[in-house]
C-alpha cells in the first residue's frame, strides 16, 4: 500500500509538470490550501501504512474530504475578508510535518540493530 502512495504522489507530479495546467491567480490560495491537504493526506496514508493501520476508505474519503474542506475554509474566509486559509495552512502544516517525523523514525527503527536491553 505504501508504494502506491507513492507511485499516485510521483504520478501527479509528473502529471503536473508534463500538462502545464495555468491556474488563475485568484484561485490560486484555494489550490494552494487543497493541495497542502492532500499531502497531509497521503503521508498519512503512508504513516498508517507503516504503522499497519492503513484502511483505503479512511484514507480515500479522507484525501477528498480534507481537500474540498480546506478549499471551502478558503472561499468562505475570502467572502468573509478574513484569511481563514492561514488556519487551515498552519494546521495541515503541522500535521504534515508530524506525519514525516514519524515516517523518518519508523523507518530509522527499521534498520537499527537492537540494543542489548532490547534482546
Amino acid at each position: 500500500m505504501i508504494l502506491i502512495s507513492i507511485f499516485g504522489l510521483a504520478l501527479g507530479i509528473v502529471l503536473g509538470l508534463v500538462f502545464n495546467i495555468n491556474i488563475p491567480t485568484q484561485y490560486s490560495s484555494y489550490m494552494s490550501i487543497a493541495i497542502l491537504a492532500a499531502l497531509d493526506t497521503v503521508f498519512g496514508g503512508i504513516r498508517a501504512g507503516l504503522e499497519n493501520h492503513f484502511d483505503s476508505r479512511v484514507f480515500i474519503s479522507g484525501f477528498f474530504f480534507n481537500t474540498l474542506l480546506a478549499a471551502l475554509l478558503a472561499y468562505i474566509g475570502t467572502q468573509l475578508g478574513v484569511d481563514l486559509y492561514l488556519a487551515a495552512v498552519f494546521a495541515f502544516g503541522v500535521r504534515l510535518f508530524q506525519n514525516i517525523a514519524v515516517i523518518r523514525r519508523v523507518l530509522m527503527s527499521r534498520g537499527k540493530k537492537p540494543s542489548i536491553e532490547e534482546r
